[in-house]
Protein backbone atom coordinates (compact mmCIF):
# COMPACT_ATOMS: atom_id res chain seq x y z
CA UNK A 1 0.00 0.00 0.00
CA UNK A 2 1.57 3.70 -1.01
CA UNK A 3 1.59 5.88 1.60
CA UNK A 4 2.79 9.53 1.38
CA UNK A 5 2.79 11.67 4.61
CA UNK A 6 3.74 15.12 5.00
CA UNK A 7 4.46 17.25 7.86
CA UNK A 8 6.08 20.68 8.50
CA UNK A 9 3.37 23.31 8.10
CA UNK A 10 2.64 25.84 10.82
CA UNK A 11 1.58 29.05 11.60
CA UNK A 12 4.12 30.98 10.99
CA UNK A 13 5.20 35.04 10.74
CA UNK A 14 5.76 36.44 6.99
CA UNK A 15 9.14 36.64 6.02
CA UNK A 16 9.81 33.09 8.00
CA UNK A 17 11.14 29.81 6.85
CA UNK A 18 9.40 26.34 6.64
CA UNK A 19 10.74 22.82 5.59
CA UNK A 20 7.77 20.71 4.71
CA UNK A 21 8.91 16.51 4.46
CA UNK A 22 6.99 14.23 2.71
CA UNK A 23 7.85 10.44 3.19
CA UNK A 24 7.03 7.83 1.10
CA UNK A 25 6.44 3.86 1.52
CA UNK A 26 4.98 1.36 -1.06
CA UNK A 27 6.27 2.85 -3.81
CA UNK A 28 9.36 2.68 -5.92
CA UNK A 29 10.26 6.09 -4.50
CA UNK A 30 13.57 6.57 -6.69
CA UNK A 31 11.73 5.96 -9.44
CA UNK A 32 9.04 9.08 -9.07
CA UNK A 33 8.73 12.15 -10.26
CA UNK A 34 7.07 14.10 -7.33
CA UNK A 35 5.60 17.41 -6.92
CA UNK A 36 4.34 19.88 -4.11
CA UNK A 37 0.62 21.19 -4.36
CA UNK A 38 -0.98 23.96 -2.53
CA UNK A 39 -4.47 24.64 -2.20
CA UNK A 40 -5.52 28.33 -0.39
CA UNK A 41 -8.92 28.73 0.16
CA UNK A 42 -11.73 29.36 -2.00
CA UNK A 43 -9.11 28.37 -4.85
CA UNK A 44 -8.08 25.76 -6.72
CA UNK A 45 -4.84 23.16 -6.12
CA UNK A 46 -1.81 25.12 -7.93
CA UNK A 47 1.55 23.03 -8.40
CA UNK A 48 4.14 24.41 -6.33
CA UNK A 49 7.13 22.61 -7.48
CA UNK A 50 8.32 19.63 -8.76
CA UNK A 51 11.75 17.44 -8.68
CA UNK A 52 12.46 14.86 -11.24
CA UNK A 53 13.83 11.31 -10.33
CA UNK A 54 17.47 12.37 -11.71
CA UNK A 55 17.10 15.81 -9.60
CA UNK A 56 15.62 17.84 -11.98
CA UNK A 57 13.23 20.56 -10.58
CA UNK A 58 10.54 23.06 -11.52
CA UNK A 59 8.89 25.66 -9.82
CA UNK A 60 5.51 28.26 -9.89
CA UNK A 61 6.75 31.90 -11.05
CA UNK A 62 5.30 32.54 -7.92
CA UNK A 63 7.92 30.95 -5.38
CA UNK A 64 11.02 30.78 -7.68
CA UNK A 65 13.69 31.76 -5.85
CA UNK A 66 11.95 31.33 -2.47
CA UNK A 67 11.08 27.69 -2.04
CA UNK A 68 13.54 24.79 -3.00
CA UNK A 69 12.36 21.34 -3.25
CA UNK A 70 15.06 18.43 -3.10
CA UNK A 71 14.26 14.67 -2.15
CA UNK A 72 16.47 11.86 -0.18
CA UNK A 73 15.87 8.85 -1.60
CA UNK A 74 17.45 6.53 0.44
CA UNK A 75 14.96 8.08 3.23
CA UNK A 76 12.29 8.09 0.70
CA UNK A 77 11.75 11.77 1.42
CA UNK A 78 11.13 14.94 -0.61
CA UNK A 79 11.46 17.85 0.69
CA UNK A 80 10.22 21.88 0.23
CA UNK A 81 12.45 24.55 1.71
CA UNK A 82 10.18 27.74 1.81
CA UNK A 83 11.78 30.91 2.54
CA UNK A 84 10.89 34.56 2.71
CA UNK A 85 7.35 33.11 3.65
CA UNK A 86 4.01 35.65 2.33
CA UNK A 87 0.62 35.43 3.45
CA UNK A 88 -0.19 34.80 -0.13
CA UNK A 89 1.78 31.46 0.43
CA UNK A 90 -0.76 30.32 3.32
CA UNK A 91 -2.28 26.99 2.23
CA UNK A 92 -2.71 23.15 2.44
CA UNK A 93 0.25 22.21 1.08
CA UNK A 94 0.14 18.73 -0.42
CA UNK A 95 2.42 16.13 -1.99
CA UNK A 96 1.82 14.03 -5.28
CA UNK A 97 3.65 10.87 -7.05
CA UNK A 98 1.85 10.77 -10.20
CA UNK A 99 1.60 7.50 -12.29
CA UNK A 100 4.81 6.21 -14.02
CA UNK A 101 4.20 4.51 -17.84
CA UNK A 102 7.24 2.19 -16.19
CA UNK A 103 6.14 1.61 -12.98
CA UNK A 104 2.59 2.52 -11.47
CA UNK A 105 -0.95 3.75 -13.22
CA UNK A 106 -2.37 5.23 -10.28
CA UNK A 107 -1.93 8.83 -8.67
CA UNK A 108 -0.97 9.16 -4.91
CA UNK A 109 -1.78 11.94 -2.81
CA UNK A 110 -0.71 12.56 0.94
CA UNK A 111 -3.62 14.14 3.73
CA UNK A 112 -1.34 17.67 3.13
CA UNK A 113 -0.27 20.13 5.84
CA UNK A 114 -1.54 23.60 6.77
CA UNK A 115 0.35 26.88 6.37
CA UNK A 116 -0.36 29.36 8.01
CA UNK A 117 1.32 33.04 6.75
CA UNK A 118 0.25 36.12 9.27
CA UNK A 119 0.89 39.42 7.97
Amino acid sequence: QVQLVESGGALVQSGASLRLSCAASGIAFSSALVRWYRQAPGKQREMVAAITRFGITNYVGAVKGRFTISRDNPKNTVYLQMNSLKPEDTGVYYCNIPPATSGWSNDYWGQGTQVTVSS
